[in-house]
């Protein structure tokens, strides 16, 4: 493994063709001037605050420095130590999209922090911690002078707590790795058909019933609400109606459309089970719990879900479909319209919102004829009704494209554009497109893995919600993105930690490394397709196997397939011949080192996997891992020596290839999936 990384570390800048200006930054800034000095730390620096009245900022400050300290070690404070002087204009308010602009600069003599309001100083500190290098056994600042702000207001992630709960330590950690690439909205989905996660006084079946396996305290709440507060964050809650609510009529049945007894759901998937959009009963207990908790919830925009219900138990109720017929609710076939009811049902809401002086949002399927132009539309959906919400006149979100739960490359989520040069919008329509979300749904993510499933790719959309939409670099940024995920391991996530953690325990004593290595060349399945590969998962399927520690994107087959690409794009390089220079011999070292290490794991995996019941699933993956490792090292030998592979032979390494894309224990290899099919073609 030593040798393979000394191979990686040789190979040459055009495999990441990295641009020379971005360094270690991510998001990348508006603008940045590298100068040639630099600020040593020699001592930690000296903390000089021009107006303090935002304790916020404080406190940002006195983290970095200390965080700082631990990774230098602790250099004994001096008086004559260079300043970290931060001036802003007034507090920043995160709830009126206040200004997060700033200047910071660095010089040998110090660090000077400029910024309109608070909530830039806390953006500059952020980049201020990326900053921080190491050289040898010396840490410093490199000279620069940076001037930035952000593209889009709104910069969100989505932290599903109803499916999974996640308890308050979960939470603030993410806050952490937020505030460090500058996401600025945590959306807090806290109701589902699996659970109702926050403690209710005026409705306390709630959180009795629909949390019974885990639910915030209200005072828990507030105390994530300052965690968030502190680092620049603002907390938008989400309750989701009328359908997602299996807990809530688990709770008060008489909130069903039917007379069924429900318990809470143990199953995912959409249930298409709604509360009763006809009675009014229903509106009195909805504005008893939203008065509650927009109270509870500070920040002026409060989520109502409003998704994925069909209306099957609406049509299905004689007494609800006449109440459609008895309300024009029917289409030109004379059959009951369930998307007009609940388009009366999105009003009402809105109204009982609106009372408590709050904005709602809600996701696409709320878009509809009639709803006032109050109601923020998020498109989970496509560019479509994104579009389509901002030409009717509504504040819009994207997270079509951004669903990191899918297990998707970075790659993927870094190129969807909120606001791409080709939008079809007028000047007027594209200011109201705020922003975006990266949205993690947590069926297949427990505390213990989800930092995992969130962490770094997250921060690849966070990058382009930030950052000037120029900034399009793919390599550049997996560069940049493995520097920030080693940055977040110092703030306390476990996205590394915890897959660590679980192959040690699968292990069991025996020799962790060949579990490691089929561990990191394999994926879960993408998508949604997990809830269809054999096997039937509850709320208490516990996620502890090879599927579960492994990558949500394999770093060690991205990088082979990078470096393999690169050496394909070389100077007069040939499907069938391949030059030969010191920049592709290196390559070719690295690519055979690492196929050969992956040839041979096999055999030494191979007795874990079969002594363990819970591996054994993962032995064929391990089979093939040796397959398609030994037919791309056949693939090189014939490129480096100029061979023209026959037909026969390409036809049956498609063969071997297209085997080994079969998926086990709802996971699949990533060297067989990612494989490009021009590498197997007839030249």
């Amino acid at each position: 493994m030593l040798r393979l990384l000394f191979l990686l570390l040789a190979l040459p800048l055009a495999v990441f063709a990295q641009p020379t200006n971005t360094r270690s930054l991510l998001p990348v800034p508006s603008q940045v001037n590298w100068g040639k000095s630099r600020l040593y730390w020699k001592a930690p620096l000296q903390l000089r605050l021009e107006r303090d009245d935002d304790p916020a900022v404080r406190a940002a400050a006195e983290r970095l420095l200390a965080n700082l300290g631990r990774q230098a070690g602790r250099p004994q404070a001096s008086a004559k130590a260079p300043q970290l002087q931060i001036r802003y204009g007034q507090p920043g308010r995160m709830e009126n999209f206040d200004e997060e602009r700033y200047t910071l600069r660095v010089l040998p003599a110090g660090v000077t922090i400029d910024a309109p309001t608070s909530l830039g100083a806390l953006r500059a500190l952020a980049t201020l911690q990326q900053l921080f290098t190491a050289d040898g056994k010396d840490f410093y600042f490199p000279e620069v002078e940076i001037q930035d702000q952000p593209r889009f207001v709104w910069r969100g992630l989505l932290i599903d707590a109803a499916r999974h709960f996640m308890p308050v330590s979960v939470i603030k950690r993410n806050l952490d790795g937020m505030a460090a690439v500058k996401l600025n909205v945590l959306h807090w989905h806290l109701a589902d058909d699996q659970g109702f996660r926050v403690e209710s006084k005026v409705l306390p079946k709630l959180h009795q019933v629909g949390g019974a396996k885990g639910y915030y305290t209200q005072e828990q709440v507030r105390e994530v609400l300052a965690y968030a507060q502190a680092r620049g964050i603002r907390v938008v809650p989400e309750f989701d109606v009328p359908g997602h609510t299996t807990a809530w009529i688990a709770a008060y049945p008489e909130l069903a459309s039917n007379d069924s007894t429900y318990g809470v759901a143990t199953r995912w998937g959409v249930l298409n089970i709604a509360v009763d959009p006809t009675q009014e009963t229903t509106y009195q207990l909805l504005d008893k719990l939203f008065g509650e908790m927009t109270t509870l919830f500070p920040d002026p925009y409060f989520h109502i879900g409003g998704d994925e219900n069909d209306g099957r138990q609406w049509r299905r109720n004689p007494r609800i479909a006449q109440y459609m017929r008895d309300n024009g609710m029917v289409k030109r076939d004379g059959t009951v319209d369930k998307h007009a009811l609940q388009t009366q049902f999105n009003r009402r809401m809105l109204t009982i919102v609106s009372k408590y002086q709050k904005k709602m949002v809600g996701w696409d399927e709320i878009l509809g004829p009639g709803l006032p132009k109050d109601a923020v539309i998020q498109s989970w959906r496509g560019k479509k009704g994104l579009y389509e919400a901002a030409k009717a006149g509504h504040t819009t979100l994207l997270s079509n494209g951004y669903y990191i739960d899918l297990n998707l490359t970075a790659a993927s989520h870094y190129a969807p554009d909120p606001l791409p040069a080709d939008a079809p919008l007028t000047d007027e329509e594209k200011k109201r497109i705020l922003g975006g979300e990266a949205a993690m749904w947590a069926e297949f993510a427990d505390s213990v893995i989800v930092d995992s499933r969130i962490w770094p790719r997250a921060a690849a959309v966070a990058e382009r919600l930030w950052s000037p939409a120029a900034v399009t670099n793919v390599d550049d940024m997996y560069r940049r993105l493995a520097l920030v995920s080693a940055e977040l391991e110092t703030l306390g996530l476990q996205h590394r930690r915890a897959p660590h953690q679980l192959l040690t325990m699968m292990a069991a004593g025996q020799k962790l490394e060949p579990l490691q290595t089929l561990a990191g060349a394999i994926e879960p399945v993408k998508e949604y397709k997990r809830h269809f590969q054999g096997m039937k998962y509850t709320t208490e399927t516990p996620l502890n196997r090879l599927v579960d520690a492994a990558p949500a994107e394999s770093e060690a087959v991205r990088v082979f397939y990078t470096t393999l690409d690169s050496l394909l794009r070389a100077p007069r390089a040939k499907v069938t011949e391949l030059p030969r220079t010191p920049a592709t011999r290196r390559q070719l070292a690295y690519l055979r080192a690492q196929l050969k290490d992956w040839q041979q794991n096999d055999a030494r995996v191979q007795p874990l996997l079969q002594l363990n019941p819970a591996l054994r699933e993962y032995a064929p993956l391990s089979t093939q891992l040796t397959v398609v490792s030994t037919l791309l090292l056949q693939r090189l030998e014939q490129l480096e020596k100029g061979q023209a592979a026959s037909a026969a032979w390409l036809a049956t390494a498609q063969q071997q290839v297209d085997a080994a894309k079969k998926p086990a224990g709802q996971a699949e290899l990533a060297l067989a999936t990612k494989l490009s099919k021009d590498l197997l073609a007839q030249p």
